[in-house]
């Protein structure tokens, strides 16, 4: 009976969303996915557009939380990833950092229960705009032939080993940082997504499961449980991105570190 009352959904009906707008247009059709995207942006926008509108000498309310993250990005990501020659990039930073977080954090507000990450398009997206970004600095800051140089025979390496070293280094600087950068952001909303729907249907399948109703609410603090956790993954999720991000355009940089 609890077996048969235990249904998951398939992975592409928890992912997956029909179009409501534009339906018959496969490059314009606006989906509960899309929609969340849009939402993100209004959301970060107003936060820091009002938070940024107060003045007030002590920060209270949305500017002292809006002035928090500004310190958070600026001094635990940008400072320890490119120094303060980095702090040029502290806009585009602080909009990534919170734009993923805005994204996973949906997940656990209801109605919308979808991190938008957890489909692959968004993360390898912002992965791509990474890779184009820590390149074009690398070579504008070293010349073309000077940043592949130390790409390929980064300074303090025994010549020795540049047979092995050389290879490596030049797969995972051009080929294997947005792939691994845009996995691991999209692998972990995934996964975090299925579990709670997991737990979600098994505390349901058990509220009408008879005698095994008893065991409902240990399934229920579990699901509460792990929604806690979410919200830290989601955060979690955000801030590696954003620091891989500092540390590869800070490489770009500064080569010799």
């Amino acid at each position: 009976m609890l077996l048969a009352s235990l249904e998951v959904p398939p992975i592409n009906h928890l992912i997956r969303w029909p179009a409501f707008w534009f339906k018959d247009n496969a490059y314009f059709a606006v989906n509960k996915v899309v929609l969340l995207m849009w939402i993100a942006v209004l959301m970060v926008s107003a936060f820091y557009l009002i938070g940024g509108r107060q003045k007030k000498l002590v920060p209270s309310g949305l500017q002292g939380l809006a002035e928090s993250a500004v310190d958070f990005v600026r001094e635990g990501i940008i400072l320890q990833t490119m120094g303060s020659e980095g702090l040029w990039w502290t806009p585009l930073m602080l909009t990534m950092f919170s734009f993923i977080f805005a994204l996973n954090i949906f997940e656990v507000i209801p109605i919308a229960q979808m991190p938008v990450n957890a489909r692959m398009a968004v993360p390898l997206l912002l992965a791509l705009m990474v890779w184009v970004l820590y390149n074009a600095v690398g070579i504008k800051h070293q010349g073309l032939f000077g940043y592949f140089k130390n790409i390929m025979f980064p300074p303090g390496v025994p010549v020795a080993l540049y047979v092995l070293v050389t290879p490596i280094e030049l797969v995972s600087t051009i080929i294997v940082r947005p792939l691994s950068l845009s996995v691991r952001l999209f692998a972990n909303m995934l996964a975090g997504h299925l579990i709670l729907v997991t737990f979600a249907v098994m505390t349901s399948a058990l509220l009408g499961a008879g005698v095994f109703a008893v065991l409902s609410p240990l399934t229920f603090l579990l699901l509460v449980g792990l929604t806690g956790f979410e919200v830290l993954v989601a955060f979690l999720q955000a801030f590696i991105f954003t620091i891989l991000t500092g540390v590869y355009i800070g490489g770009a940089l500064h080569p010799e570190h």
